[in-house]
């Protein structure tokens, strides 16, 4: 018999480096995959853990593997102090998307740490886990993962969009599900408020209290990747290569720098959505946060932006990630390949059995 309820902890960590979400959930199977957050915590990383995962791009092969080990051990304490803290004990699997490395889809390689076998002994579980590389080697771009529950979970809005490291939006259009990441955000703004000993910009505030640089956002407009058509996503190789050396190149005050990339960010959101009063946009990810950024949206679009509460905004990748490794789990397509340009839709995920002697 199919099982109706499945209790999981769904895992994500993204690449703002801003920490990792854990999300107990509560999924009805027998009911559109109804879902609740029972429980949802975020875990800073050191600052030490901060270094290791920003340099990881440029580890040779021996160092990556041992930044794995270190990683998946470091993974599961965390997991299982997030397990001890809330006393769960009804638990069907952790579903752990584990910290990208390296994401290079044109070259059949992505790469996530912390998704070895061994996590499942660590923590006694069924691990669900590494959900991209099987669509990487379909020939798909592994990214965006998300619209799969945005389509199962969030159907009642025209649009979702997760503000994290990158834009990401997601749609159903012609009864296909299509996605794929707009920009950075996180990635570039909080890079810039670091030099200012802020470890991000609160609300927007030194933002809004910059200037625009009309000079700085033509340049930033003109970057190839816009000019591309979906399925597309981006990686920390792109903003380190195409967008901060040519932010660096001018020489302009922190808050003009950020005032000018947040209004570009909302810029290039207008440019993909309709544009129709009364289309509703679900913001989550921290960037929902940032009120500055906000106002500007709201400034380029006349879409309605929906703020959800705080476990929504916070927790939704951490929620869809164990959606994924549920859909895994009873053998269903958790990957759209309208989304990723893969061969096919797919299961996508490698499955761990803990087995207790």
């Amino acid at each position: 018999m199919r099982k109706k309820d499945y209790f999981v902890i769904g895992v994500m960590s993204g690449t703002s480096l801003d920490g990792i979400d854990l999300a107990y959930l509560h999924f009805s199977a027998e009911n559109n995959y109804n879902f609740k957050i029972l429980e949802a915590q975020t875990i800073d990383y050191s600052e030490e853990w901060r270094e290791l995962l920003n340099s990881g791009i440029s580890l040779n092969q021996e160092e990556l593997k041992d930044l794995d080990k270190k990683y998946t051990r470091y993974l599961a304490n965390v997991i299982l102090q997030f397990i001890a803290d809330y006393k769960i004990d009804n638990l069907d699997a952790v579903c752990s998307h584990g910290h990208t490395i390296k994401h290079e889809p044109q070259n059949g390689y992505t790469l996530q740490i912390g998704n070895l076998p061994e996590i499942a002994d660590y923590l006694q579980s069924n691990v669900v886990c590494d959900f991209r590389v099987q669509d990487v080697a379909l020939g798909g771009q592994g990214a965006p993962l998300v619209p799969i529950g945005d389509q199962l979970l969030f159907s009642e809005y025209q649009y979702c969009l997760n503000l994290g490291g990158f834009a990401n939006i997601s749609e159903e259009r012609n009864k296909k599900m299509l996605a794929y990441d707009i920009c950075a955000v996180n990635t570039v703004l909080n890079y810039f408020t670091k030099k200012l000993g802020k470890a991000y910009d609160d609300k927007g505030q030194i933002a809004s209290g910059g200037r625009l640089h009309k000079k700085l956002l033509q340049q930033l407009s003109n970057l190839n990747y816009y000019a591309k058509k979906p399925p597309k996503s981006l990686g920390i190789e792109w903003v380190k290569a195409e967008v901060l050396p040519l932010i660096d190149s001018e020489e302009i005050p922190i808050p003009d720098i950020l005032h000018t990339y947040t209004v570009h960010v909302a810029q290039q959101l207008a440019k993909v959505l309709d544009n129709n009063v009364g289309s509703k946009i679900l913001v989550t990810g921290g960037g929902a946060f940032n009120d500055f950024l906000i106002q500007q949206f709201r400034e380029y679009s006349n879409c309605e932006f929906i703020i959800p509460d705080s476990k929504i905004i916070d927790f939704k990748e951490a929620l869809i990630f164990g959606l994924l490794g549920v859909l895994k789990l009873e053998g269903k397509v958790n990957v759209l390949s309208s989304v990723t340009g893969a061969k096919k839709d797919h299961s996508s995920g490698k499955v761990f059995a803990f087995e207790a002697i």
